[in-house]
């Protein structure tokens, strides 16, 4: 009995810390999609510059695209934003936005004070959009090939190390591959 006694308590304690060791070492921005390989989900929103124009799925087919989430609220969406901005002019692929769950006038001001690197941004106020999407948070970015498939997710601010050694080898794949 004594050795149940102050046994479990240990065991418990053992697995606890092996628990959060194991979890040191997984990596937040490798969160597995179940999209990747599958088209891009069906959605039909208005764009953050007039909510009488809608934009849809519909935008993604026909070059490599990358779908940016993002919101005025996020610190890490404001980080990777230079970044963006300096990658807009690249005609290798769209910059697509997906303001999400954010208010649009908050959303438009940002972009006229700090830029706009987005060729559309769709609104996704309540975030239904999002959640079709397999968004965790934002800032995440997906790539679509010319077809409108998914075929990558990053979770988390893009950085240029990020965008040489991952994005950018996978964008010239594209490229070739659905030329």
């Amino acid at each position: 009995m004594h050795v149940i006694r102050h046994g479990l308590p240990l065991l418990i304690f053992i697995l606890v810390i092996g628990f959060l060791w194991r979890g040191l070492g997984l990596k937040p921005d490798r969160i597995p999609s179940p999209l990747i390989n599958h088209p891009a989900p069906t959605f039909s929103l208005p764009t953050l510059s007039d909510i009488n124009i809608l934009t849809s799925n519909k935008d993604l087919f026909g070059h490599v695209t990358l779908v940016n989430v993002w919101a005025t609220w996020c610190y890490a969406c404001a980080l990777e934003h230079d970044f963006l901005m300096e990658l807009k002019d690249n005609s290798d692929f769209v910059i697509y936005g997906l303001n999400y769950k954010d208010d649009r006038i908050a959303a438009q001001k940002w972009l006229e004070t700090n830029g706009n690197p987005y060729q559309i941004i769709a609104t996704d106020i309540n975030g239904n959009v999002g959640i079709d999407w397999g968004v965790y948070g934002t800032p995440e970015t997906f790539i679509l090939d010319k077809k409108g498939i998914i075929r990558y997710k990053h979770i988390g601010q893009l950085t240029p190390e990020i965008w040489e050694t991952t994005l950018r080898p996978m964008i010239d794949k594209l490229q070739v591959e659905t030329s």
